[in-house]
């Protein structure tokens, strides 16, 4: 049997269907009711503000494209900061909300996380006259009265103790109202869907019994909440432009209707995608991106981003021009086209220093944001020296992320594949691997007997397959006596060119008339024992540019390195050793 106890109305108790569809929600259809006084207990009051804060645009809805929609957001918000004053206005009766959408990050409020109650009493009330001198104290700016508010943009409407105020501080400037509408509405269907209308009808204060409620909105908004309400209605709405919707998901954000927000953000999802739309859906007020109802359409826009811009390189000048938010969508895949990691730390470091060109800002960036889309463990270790004296970051920080990369690096294989399964189910993913052009090697040193380095390259099967039938991987660079070498792998023809088979050559980096002989052996596992076995020895005299290896490493043909039964692959991975030694 069922709680008798159960508030059929109350948001916090209520189920949402996990399968929301934007095309059929399994919830009741009340558009019959709509504005209907037959089925309505209350009356909803409109007051249409000129849009002062609004830069005089009349109505977001006309925006013909989403840059005409992020233009008027971005120039609301300046005026809103150049005109922060709180609306003075009598409100003998009525419960007047004001509710000019401003993002909340732009208002000067320090309790953001807790619930929203409007109150409002008698101008002669005590409690109105402690409003309203709070509010003077705070500068006519937000109040932080009996109950928290987490919407900034709530203004509390006076009587004649607030017309009569004395105080120098109190800015009294406010639109003019252009036309008021009514609606008649169901306070159990706009309760059910909304926390915010819930609690204005059940907050226990006077105005809660009252038949008629006032809401004051800017002109730029009228459009959306009165597609909101028809929603809250209907389950469905009638625009279908990704301005409109926009203006939707910021009203429904702003009063709380989760399920318009999902509504809205698959709808958004659906439509084209293109680099200004994932940017502007990824740069929407922090309370929106927070909400779980948008995390759909800000997980397409960051995968939009992440595939056109895999391969940076390509698209460097246009990737520089880019907000943080694209660089962080980009910069967090593992699908990433780099040629190494270390050259993801140098672009961060390029882009921290073109957009933040003070220290103190680009520390704060990398130390809280981009720092975290650098994989510092697969970095070489030449380059994690290099980020230990790097001015852009502060030390304490750099020195946690290089020893938690050289600890990495010192792991055995099969632990550094348990700790990126771990991360990979998380947000962050500095343990995973990325597609790198240049694979990553693990390095051993010697200075004596003699100057000497053993280099380990694991190639997968599935990285050895797609070299058919004449590809070629690169390994990260390595250095020997001062000098830059890497290991090349190939498939080609064997010398009589009469198959296809596994090569691997030696290559030096540096072009130049500084030369040197060096030793080498090539040596690969077998699932045979498990261990390395010498494939090749020789010596050669590197002048710089040049490669040495041999064609046909296993000497067997392609189709037999690559089959089911291959010595060379074991768990799908084929392991590589080169030994070089600098010749005295």
């Amino acid at each position: 049997m069922k709680d008798q106890n159960l508030d059929l109305f109350d948001p916090r108790t209520a189920v949402m269907d996990p399968e929301y569809s934007p095309t059929h929600t399994g919830e009741p259809d009340f558009a019959f009711a709509f504005d209907d006084v037959n089925f309505s207990d209350r009356i909803l009051r409109i007051e249409i503000l000129g849009d002062s804060i609004a830069g005089g645009s009349s109505s977001n809805g006309g925006c013909s494209s989403l840059a005409d929609w992020a233009r008027n957001r971005k120039r609301r918000r300046e005026d809103f900061r150049k005109e922060n004053a709180l609306d003075i206005t009598a409100c003998p009766e009525d419960q007047i909300i004001c509710c000019n959408q401003i993002d909340s990050e732009d208002a000067d409020n320090e309790n953001q996380d807790e619930a929203v109650v409007a109150m409002i009493e008698e101008p002669n009330s005590v409690l109105l006259s402690s409003v309203f001198n709070e509010v003077v104290k705070k500068g006519g700016v937000a109040w932080h009265g009996p109950e928290k508010i987490d919407k900034p943009c709530y203004v509390f409407c006076a009587g004649d103790e607030a017309a009569n105020s004395d105080d120098s501080t109190w800015n009294c400037d406010s639109p003019r109202v252009m036309r008021v509408k009514t609606l008649n509405i169901s306070s159990p269907i706009l309760a059910a869907k909304s926390p915010f209308f819930y609690k204005l009808f059940s907050n226990g204060m006077r105005e809660s019994e009252q038949r008629q409620v006032t809401l004051r909105i800017n002109a730029s908004e009228e459009a959306a909440l009165t597609e909101l309400l028809k929603f809250m209605y209907r389950n469905m709405l009638t625009t279908n432009t990704a301005p409109g919707l926009l203006d939707v998901l910021m009203a429904a954000d702003k009063f709380e209707v989760a399920s318009c927000m999902k509504y809205c953000s698959r709808l958004l999802c659906n439509l084209p995608m293109t680099p200004e739309s994932a940017l502007l859906y990824l740069e929407l007020p922090s309370s929106v991106l927070m909400a779980d109802a948008v995390r759909p359409l800000t997980d397409a826009a960051k995968q939009f981003l992440a595939a056109r811009y895999k391969d940076i390189t390509k698209f460097q000048e246009e990737v520089m021009k880019l907000p943080l938010a694209g660089i962080e969508a980009i910069l967090s895949s593992d699908d990433l086209q780099v040629a190494s990691e270390d050259a993801v730390y140098d672009f961060v470091l390029k882009w921290t220093r073109a957009h933040y060109p003070l220290i103190e800002e680009r520390r704060e960036i990398l130390s809280s944001r981009l720092g975290r889309c650098i994989r510092f463990p697969f970095m070489s270790c030449r380059k994690l020296r290099k980020v230990l004296t790097c001015n852009d970051f502060e030390h304490e920080f750099a020195s946690k992320l290089v020893l938690e990369a050289l600890f990495f690096k010192a792991e055995a294989p099969h632990r550094q594949r348990t700790q990126a399964a771990e991360e990979s189910a998380s947000t962050s993913r500095r343990f995973v691997e990325r597609a790198y052009k240049y694979r990553p090697v693990k390095v051993v040193e010697f200075e004596l007997p003699r100057q000497q380095c053993i280099v380990y390259l694991d190639l997968k099967r599935e990285e050895c397959a797609n070299l058919f039938p004449s590809g070629r991987v690169y390994s990260q660079a390595f250095h020997l006596g001062g000098q830059g070498f890497f290991l090349s792998a190939h498939c080609n023809m064997d010398q009589q060119s009469s198959f296809h088979c596994f090569g691997l050559f030696l290559g030096m980096q540096e072009k130049g008339s500084v030369s040197f002989t060096v030793d080498y052996e090539f040596a690969a596992r077998t699932t045979l024992a498990e261990e390395y076995v010498s494939k090749y020895k020789g010596n050669y005299t590197f002048t710089g540019g040049k490669a040495v290896g041999y064609r046909n490493l296993f000497a067997i043909p392609w189709t037999s390195f690559m089959a089911e039964d291959s010595l060379y692959f074991i768990k799908g991975v084929l392991h590589l050793r080169a030994e070089l030694t600098i010749r005295h």
